[in-house]
């Protein structure tokens, strides 16, 4: 054996100026990951606290009846949501391979023209149907549906704004821009649902706050100068943005919709209040990745190191065992603090429900990290597994426990699969090594 392979790489020092170089880079997209993971957290926590009072605050002040049309409408945003993020995440990847604050204003300007468009177009095609969805989630009123589709043709743009200040690491500007979306919204809500405006005060808050969150804040400095010469988005890059959300919104929604079709509305709302207790650690894993993602993406192809996986990785490992060990020895106190006394049954689903989520999110975590290196199958292979999703829920349904069940075998088989790609390049790189 050479005894060079088995010893440590000398410092920077002894490696001359570009082992300094690599080698700071390397701990610099370590920490990067890091922190910004941390500043995403915390952002996460006030967007989920204020979205938690969101919700209580117009289920108490509409009552079960409105609440169910104002959450409708919450659903419909949530299913245009995959198209956002897609853009988002593609703006994200090219920024950061655009180092130039001219390339990457150039950039930005080209994402939002097609963002406008797309943005317009879904807005025109909602509201042009607007009768019929009302009709087809039974609310009041088309108008509903209207005002909604004015707040939808700024959420597309969103998305480009968002992924400008991801792709530029400037987590604490993007993490600013989730809080005050949240904060309008919730503060919009108290004051136009309490002067009486019922579901289209609640809704009016939604879309108001899309459109605040649109223009505030400014992206800042490191998109002002002249335009230069960039990177540009390729299409396929979009297709697998959009192939990917469209499974992920599918993977965390569409249990909900088959519960509430297969079960009667006591035990479909005991299930939604778990979910959405699972949904807070899926949440928290997605600020790892949105930290992660524009570091690994500027990479060049030549440093690829699938080291920068280690640090998202034991991140979100530890969120989620410790998510999972929290609702398993106190499930109790948590359900009766957040949903009150008459959610009980819920408690034996919480670890469990948890457990799933975890499996989704480090399977997310390794597809989103083969997403910004290049363009991957992993959004395909996420989307044949929400149909499994469909296909098994609906075969294997007799309890509420099944459901769940059937979710967790699934993402152990879509991790498994996942992981493969990673096996195969360490292999790789060993033999090349030996």
């Amino acid at each position: 054996m050479n005894a060079s392979r088995t010893m440590e790489a000398p410092p920077p020092r002894l490696v001359g100026w570009r082992g300094a170089v690599a080698y700071l880079h390397r701990e610099r997209g370590h920490s990067e990951i890091l922190s910004g993971s941390v500043v995403m957290l915390v952002g996460t926590v006030v967007v989920s606290a204020f979205n938690f009072g969101y919700t209580v605050a117009i289920a108490r002040m509409l009552g079960p009846a409105a609440f169910g049309h104002a959450s409708a409408v919450v659903t419909l945003l949530m299913l245009c949501s995959a198209i956002t993020l897609a853009f988002q995440l593609v703006c994200a990847k090219f920024v950061a391979r655009n180092e130039t604050p001219g390339a990457r204003a150039a950039l930005v300007r080209s994402m939002m023209k097609r963002a406008w468009l797309v943005g317009i177009a879904l807005a025109a095609a909602l509201a042009l149907g607007s009768t019929g969805v009302a009709s087809y989630l039974r609310l009041p009123s088309a108008w509903i549906v209207l005002l909604l589709a004015a707040g939808l043709a700024f959420y597309v743009p969103l998305g480009v704004r968002r992924g400008a200040m991801q792709g530029a690491c400037d987590f604490r500007r993007l993490a600013g821009n989730l809080v005050l979306e949240v904060v309008v919204k919730f503060s919009a809500a108290l004051v136009l649902v309490g002067i009486g405006y019922g579901v289209m005060g609640a809704v009016g808050a939604l879309s108001a706050s899309v459109v605040a969150a649109y223009f505030l804040p400014t992206l800042g400095q490191r998109f002002r100068g002249r335009w230069q010469a960039c990177i540009p988005a390729s299409f396929g890059e979009g297709m697998q943005a959009i192939v990917f959300f469209i499974g992920q919104v599918l993977i965390n929604n569409v249990d909900i919709l088959l519960v509430k079709h297969y079960f009667p509305p006591d035990r479909a709302g005991l299930y939604a209040a778990v979910a959405l207790v699972g949904r807070v650690l899926y949440f928290a894993s997605w600020s790892v990745v949105s930290a992660m993602f524009p570091i690994s993406a500027s990479a060049k192809p030549k440093e690829h190191n699938s080291n920068l996986l280690v640090v998202p990785l034991l991140l979100v490992v530890l969120l989620s065992v410790s998510f999972i060990l929290l609702l398993t020895f106190m499930p109790g106190p948590i359900v009766r603090f957040v949903f009150g006394s008459g959610f009980r049954e819920a408690e034996p689903l919480l670890s469990l429900y948890a457990a799933a989520t975890g499996l989704y999110s480090l399977c997310v975590v390794l597809m989103a990290y083969e997403m910004s290196r290049r363009i991957a199958n992993t959004g395909w292979m996420q989307l044949f597994f929400s149909v499994g999703i469909i296909g098994g829920i609906s075969i294997f349904h007799a309890t509420l426990r099944e459901v769940v069940i059937v979710q967790i075998v699934l993402m152990v088989i879509l991790l498994v699969a996942v992981s493969i790609p990673f096996f195969r390049i360490r292999s790789e790189t060993a033999q090349e090594a030996a």
